[in-house]
């Protein structure tokens, strides 16, 4: 079992984003999903690693034609289990040739990036996104982002002194990362540099949490109306670009030229 996988044993990535701080997430990317789906049609939507199926379930209930697939095979497991009429495939978004070329008209990059480390990996997964996407076709490409991790772990958990003397975080506070580490953070000059070597044009970039991640504790006091004025205001600021670099997670709105 891969230190992936015994993770996934543990986190259960379905439960995180019921909690309130996952809904804004959520919600969100879903919103801006939406936007991509013309009125009354149906797409053929890919989503790679897809976990439990946070995104394929309900986007699959809407009537879209939803692959899934998903390394984990705890995750997959449970995905199946669910009897959602979701085609699931185990697999790693580097290598997707038991899918066809051009068979998809949207292509969800919501997992796999957390986990890639260097350029070379995760150009490998944009590469195998951009080949079964369509012409025309859209990815949404999900990030965690370099500064949120430095603020809650090296700072708000005092990590910070260890990091440095261990070369963990470089003189200008960015992750150095490796591939014993769990998660890759970028920063938005990261994200830019995979999109054009992806060769992929940018519609939006968006900010699909905030602040939410930083103010749980607030967030779970927040009576149901405070709360849904607060997911209002995320919807109503995820693109403003002077918050876009302190979010949890940053979602790359890319088409396939």
């Amino acid at each position: 079992m891969t230190a992936l996988e015994k993770y996934y044993q543990k986190f259960d990535e379905g439960h995180r984003l019921q909690t309130r701080h996952g809904q804004v997430e959520f919600r969100v990317s879903m919103k801006y999903i939406h936007d991509f789906i013309p009125s009354g049609q149906k797409l053929r939507i890919l989503d790679l690693g897809a976990g439990t199926g946070a995104y394929s379930v309900p986007l699959s209930r809407e009537g879209h034609s939803v692959t899934a697939v998903e390394l984990v095979g705890r995750n997959l497991a449970a995905l199946e289990a669910r009897h959602e009429n979701v085609n699931c495939w185990p697999g790693d978004a580097r290598d997707l040739h038991f899918l066809p070329d051009g068979s998809f008209d949207i292509t969800l990059l919501f997992g796999p990036l957390y986990h890639l480390h260097g350029d070379e990996d995760k150009l490998a997964a944009f590469s195998e996104a951009r080949r079964v996407t369509r012409a025309g076709g859209m990815i949404f490409a999900a990030y965690v982002m370099n500064e949120y991790s430095v603020v809650t772990y090296a700072f708000r958990q005092h990590h910070a002194g260890e990091l440095l003397e261990e070369g963990r975080l470089s003189g200008d506070f960015h992750t150095m990362d490796g591939e014993g580490d769990l998660y890759s953070y970028v920063r938005l000059e990261d994200i830019d540099r995979l999109r054009k070597k992806a060769g992929l044009e940018r519609v939006k970039i968006i900010a699909a949490d905030g602040p939410a991640d930083y103010i749980r504790r607030e967030l779970n006091e927040m009576d149901g109306e405070e709360f849904e004025a607060f997911v209002r205001f995320q919807m109503a600021t995820c693109e403003r670009p002077e918050l876009l670099g302190a979010s949890s997670h940053i979602v790359d709105i890319l088409r396939k030229s």
